[in-house]
């Protein structure tokens, strides 16, 4: 092995190995194991959300196809929409190109040509990052056997009357011109103003006043209204107002959902403009007029010298008009939320337009049911409130999208207008009994992604065909995925899977926070934040990354933040960690909770961990290449005490990974491989190779025992540093292997085996480590030089005498003792520093090392420190709740801890007098 961990050099090697052998697909095995990838956007790139999320999933993936399960994470990508057609829009309008001027056929003809080529970066990037998904079966959501699916669901759902065409209020982007789901709507706080407009009251002289955020939708007001209980307006309510500018009579009526604390306490009621008061317009049954055209423009709606006006133009002379004619009563400022499209960036307008929606209401009770009865459950388990929050308040969702890219709707219109749904014309022809001279047209509109999306964990698997994908791994076992989207993809693929395939879609839905700054705050480009993680993996210099995240196309204040801040928290760049010290990171960052910090300094921690499991096991290479080795049962102390702490570590791993706690999986594989094996371990297996009086046997069984408990190791962190595992395990010798496959991922899983467990020996040995730890301890804070040989006297019971005999030469070797003495009952410690463990006293003799005040110094802290914890265990033993109520074997230890504190601090109390004596 190279004397330094180089990732970069094994990484590629052994994906392109693992691939061009086909070890992702599934293998036959009696159960089966199936994760679905929530398909990425192909315009995307892998971010940190991806990176954290694939990481897990590969984890479980790799984790089950070792336990000897038929496993198949399926993957695949999503046609986004959206974000294609304004992909390769944008490249059709910089060659003076518009799509009208190609035709909807040639256009989308012009996307899935960008698509072939440009579509799959964020494929070849999750290769990067390890993932074992079976590529050969890579599916894509405009596939023609996804497509076949989407149609089918659409017929039958039309078919049942789930599927309905309506005029319904939806948010619309005016600049892409479509309907939107709340997802691609990010509202944020931004400064704005409230406008206080006086309405006049009909055959009166008085006025109320309503306070507006949006003064050019008065034109659209149908009427205002009030709390019934507010004094203030009892006796306007059923009365009338004449609108501004427009001349129109409203009536006020009252409604108990308005707030009489808000503004004046009067609302301004547009129905066709706001999702609150389209509701309330129906409560009502109220008009709806609607003002605004498809681009946010007036329309003829309107008094004629605003028709044709943008929204905003408008209001600035609608508001210069209020203020001439007397109708605006002041303008205050006003923080509000603004929404707007994630892609265009456009301020999105509620708008009333025809959309093809389905009725999630009768869908909903029975997937709602699955979760309570606990067929699908959540982990964390406090999500299912989220799940039946929403579900509970459903509304009918908008599948329909003005787009060209996309699922196009399989209905079509005549002349009159009446719909027909079916698979193409001629079968719509020969369902609706139709001839030839009905001139017939497509709907021009495509389904919304989330709609195929939906189909996801079935389409994938070839259903409405029953393939053998379909029964062998239909339904899935787990989906990872974030909150954000429990609703808009979680929820429905429930829905849909209930309602075409008759099972769940899934057993558990794991929930992962989303990823934040190591500071708490949201990553933007904007507050350079943003970490890529290919870039973690590889490394960047400043440069680079400042050429990365900017573009001169970027207006000049935004250019410089952006600078700035990339500069202040990467000044010197991004070191190449590798991947195997992100995908650790991002699984010990996976704690339950809303939120995920962050932090780049954890990584530099897991990649000092991949360099100590190599050098660890260079040196244990080195050990054993020329040496014999043997499995026989002559095992030292120590090699009991790492087999056993293994066994521990097995029965853990299986525990947190059944359990989603791959925080605790991470932690605990660290501390067993760090500081278990690598610290200790490793010294113990020098002191027993470096000793003359040990045997050969014995030698060769402790070199089998490193070599096999390291195997063992890397096994167990496969599925979490899958490069580094195997280039490690491809080294080792074919003698510790359970078998000899060509791969360490088509080993099995370490299980658990209670041969390997010895209890007795691994509490003597971590008796002998709290008495090697005692003597560095003191060496540390006596400053004694690391390179002399101490002296040690020990005062000890026939039991602990006899366990540093048998344990001599680890003391010896790692505690750096010249000799060891033991003290007769009556005979007095010479005057040293003092270390007590259990019932055994350490003396080390300072003559000539001593530092008289740091040693009184020490020993008052030890002596403050003990009876802390006496006084606490005292109060816990006084407490007869605690008595009564706590298992006795419990109360039995605390007793024995108060005991053995009262002697401690007895003992230090009369060193410290010793001391003070020097």
């Amino acid at each position: 092995m190279d004397k330094i961990y180089q990732p970069n050099q094994i990484e590629s090697k052994w994906y392109q190995h693992w691939e061009n052998n086909d070890y992702f697909s599934p293998k036959a095995a009696h159960d089966t194991y199936c994760i679905m990838l929530p398909p990425p956007n192909i315009t995307g790139s892998l971010h940190i959300g991806h990176a954290f999320q694939d990481s897990l999933m590969d984890a479980l993936i790799r984790y089950h196809r070792m336990n000897g399960k038929q496993t198949l994470w399926q993957p695949g990508t999503d046609h986004a929409g959206i974000a294609t057609q304004m992909v390769v829009e944008r490249q059709l309008n910089a060659q003076g190109i518009n799509k009208y001027d190609l035709g909807r056929e040639k256009f989308v003809e012009k996307i899935w040509d960008w698509k072939t080529h440009s579509g799959d970066t964020i494929v070849s990037q999750m290769r990067r990052l390890g993932a074992s998904a079976d590529w050969s079966r890579s599916r894509f959501t405009m596939d023609e056997g996804l497509s076949n699916a989407v149609q089918s669901v659409f017929i039958s759902l039309y078919n049942e009357g789930l599927i309905y065409r309506g005029k319904k209020l939806v948010n619309w982007d005016p600049v892409l011109h479509t309907a939107v789901s709340d997802l691609e709507v990010i509202s944020e706080e931004e400064e704005g103003s409230m406008w206080y407009i006086k309405y006049p009251l009909k055959d009166q002289s008085s006025t109320i006043t309503i306070a507006t955020t949006r003064p050019e939708t008065l034109l659209g007001d149908v009427a205002v209204a009030v709390h019934p209980d507010d004094k203030r307006y009892q006796s306007l309510i059923g009365k009338e107002l004449i609108l501004p500018l427009c001349h129109r009579n409203i009536p006020i009526i009252a409604d108990e959902t308005v707030d009489p604390d808000f503004g004046t306490g009067c609302v301004k009621i547009t129905p066709a403009h706001d999702f609150n008061d389209y509701e309330m317009g129906l409560k009502h049954q109220l008009n709806s007029i609607s003002i605004l055209d498809k681009s946010a423009k007036l329309n003829h709606n309107v008094p004629e010298q605003y028709q044709g006006l943008d929204r905003f133009v408008a209001r600035s002379l609608i508001v210069e008009q209020l203020l001439d004619q007397g109708y605006l009563e002041k303008i205050e400022p006003h923080k509000l939320k603004v929404p707007r499209g994630d892609r265009s960036g456009a301020i999105i307008e509620p708008l009333l337009t025809d959309q093809w929606f389905v009725n999630a209401k009768k869908l909903a009770p029975e997937a709602i049911n699955v979760v309570k009865t606990g067929k699908i459950k959540f982990v964390p388990e406090n999500w299912s409130n989220t799940y039946y929050d929403w579900m509970e308040n459903i509304q009918d969702w908008c599948i329909s999208r003005q787009l060209w890219w996309g699922h196009r709707i399989p209905a079509w219109y005549d002349q009159n207008g009446q719909v027909y749904v079916g698979k193409n014309e001629d079968d719509v022809r020969k369902h609706y009994h139709l001839n030839d001279s009905i001139s017939l047209v497509q709907d021009q509109d495509v389904l919304d992604t989330w709609f195929s999306s939906a189909l996801w964990p079935f389409s994938t698997l070839g259903w409405p065909e029953k393939t053998n994908e379909f029964n062998q791994f239909y339904p899935t076992q787990v989906l990872v995925t974030g909150f954000d989207i429990i609703f808009f993809w979680v929820a429905r693929m429930i829905m849909m899977g209930l309602k075409f395939t008759n099972q769940i879609p899934f057993s558990t839905v794991f929930v992962t926070g989303l990823i934040q700054d190591a500071d708490g705050q949201k990553m933007s480009k904007s507050k350079g934040n943003v970490i890529d993680p290919i870039d973690l993996i590889e490394g960047i210099s400043l440069d680079n990354l400042l050429t990365k995240r900017t573009s001169n196309l970027m207006q000049p204040q935004l250019l410089n933040k952006i600078k700035q801040a990339t500069e202040k928290r990467f000044p010197e760049g991004i070191p190449a960690f590798g991947t195997d010290a992100l995908r650790m990171t991002l699984c010990a960052m996976a704690s339950p909770g809303r939120h995920v910090r962050f932090d780049i300094k954890r990584i530099e921690g897991h990649r000092n961990f991949c360099n100590k499991l190599w050098n660890a096991s260079r040196f244990v290479l080195m050990q054993t290449e020329d040496n014999p080795i043997s499995n026989s049962k002559k095992f030292s102390l120590a090699d009991k005490w790492i087999k056993t702490q293994l066994q521990e570590v097995i029965e853990s791993c299986h525990k947190y990974f059944e359990s989603y706690r791959f925080d605790l999986l991470a932690h605990s594989l660290y501390e067993f491989t760090w500081n278990h094996y690598c610290d200790w371990y490793l010294e113990f297996a020098k002191a027993i190779l470096t000793d003359n009086d040990t045997s050969e046997e014995e030698k060769a069984t402790t070199r089998y025992t490193l070599l096999s408990v390291l195997e063992n190791i890397l096994r167990l962190l496969h599925p979490l540093i899958p490069f580094l595992t195997e280039e490690i395990w491809q080294r080792l010798p074919n003698e510790v292997k359970q078998s000899n496959p060509p791969s360490i991922m088509l080993q099995s899983y370490p299980q658990k085996n209670i041969d390997d467990l010895f209890i007795e020996a691994h509490k003597e040995m971590t008796i002998v480590m709290q008495i090697i730890t005692q003597i560095r301890t003191i060496r540390s804070e006596m400053n004694v030089n690391p390179g002399k040989k101490l002296s040690v006297y020990f005062n000890a019971s026939t039991s602990k005498h006899a366990l540093i005999t048998k344990a001599q030469r680890f003391l010896i070797s790692l505690g750096k003792i010249e000799s060891i003495t033991f003290l007769s009952i009556n005979e007095k410690p010479p005057i040293a520093a003092t270390g007590i463990v259990e019932d055994l006293e350490v003396y080390i003799p300072m003559a000539n090392l001593i530092d008289k005040e740091a040693e009184l110094s020490r020993t008052k802290k030890e002596i403050n420190k003990s009876v802390l914890e006496l006084n606490k265990i005292e109060t816990k033993l006084n407490n007869v709740k605690f008595i009564d109520n706590a298992p006795p074997d419990v109360v039995t230890i605390e007793r024995e801890r108060f005991s053995h504190l009262k002697i401690t601090i007895e003992k230090l109390t009369l060193h410290l007098s010793k001391i003070e004596d020097l």
